[in-house]
Order: structure tokens, then sequence, then C-alpha cells
């Protein structure tokens, strides 16, 4: 969930932060590589919990959401603006967040429902 947000976040402040600190830092990231580099850590941790929940809770919905939400945020990423325009890829990256987000939520509060180990 944490990692969903984070990436919302950096969608939509990251131009205002750009622009703020500008002349602060020397080197910078590639604005592509920090999306490539965001989702090749989100990827397989959210792969990881999405399957460990439907093996736990047999939610086939939690983990399709979360899986359409992973490719939702990494068809934005390939898509890119370019393609998508800026709208495009913000609208599409939002709502892959949002999926994502959602499945793993839904996931803790099955887990916290059925009193499961998982999260201890």
């Amino acid at each position: 969930m944490t990692l969903s947000s984070v990436c919302a976040i950096h969608c939509f402040f990251s131009p205002a932060f750009v622009l703020l600190t500008s002349g602060l830092f020397s080197v910078s990231l590639d604005n592509e590589s920090v999306h490539y580099l965001i989702l090749f850590v989100a990827i397989p941790i959210s792969l990881y919990a999405l399957i460990s929940g439907f093996i736990s809770h047999k939610t086939t919905y939690l983990l399709a959401a979360g899986s359409f939400g992973l490719f939702t945020l990494l068809l934005a990423v390939t898509l890119g603006e370019s393609i998508l325009g800026e709208l495009g890829e913000k609208t599409l990256t939002l709502l892959g967040s949002i999926l994502v987000v959602y499945a793993h939520f839904k996931n803790h509060q099955a887990c916290k429902e059925l009193d499961c180990s998982c999260h201890d």
C-alpha cells in the first residue's frame, strides 16, 4: 500500500519539487529511470503480497484487481507521456495505484477477519 501511495504522490508532486529545488541538487535521476526503479521494486513485492493473500484467503478478485493495477502501472510507464500525453499517463498511474492500494488494503482486512498469522 505504501509503495502505491508513494507512486501516486511522486506522480503529482514531483514537478513542483523539481521546480522548488532545481538549484539545490547537482545530480538527479532521469525521470523515466525513477519510474522504472519504482516498478522494479513495487512489482515483485506486490505480486508476492497478492499471491500470499490469495493462497491464505482465496480472494480471487483481490488478486485480479491488484494484478490489473500493476499491469496498469507498467502500461503507464511503458507507453509514457509521449504516447498517452501527460494527463493520460497520470490517469493510468493513479488508477493503477488505487487498484493496488485497494487490493492490499482488502487483503489485509481479510487477514485480520480470519485471524491468520501471515502478518505477525
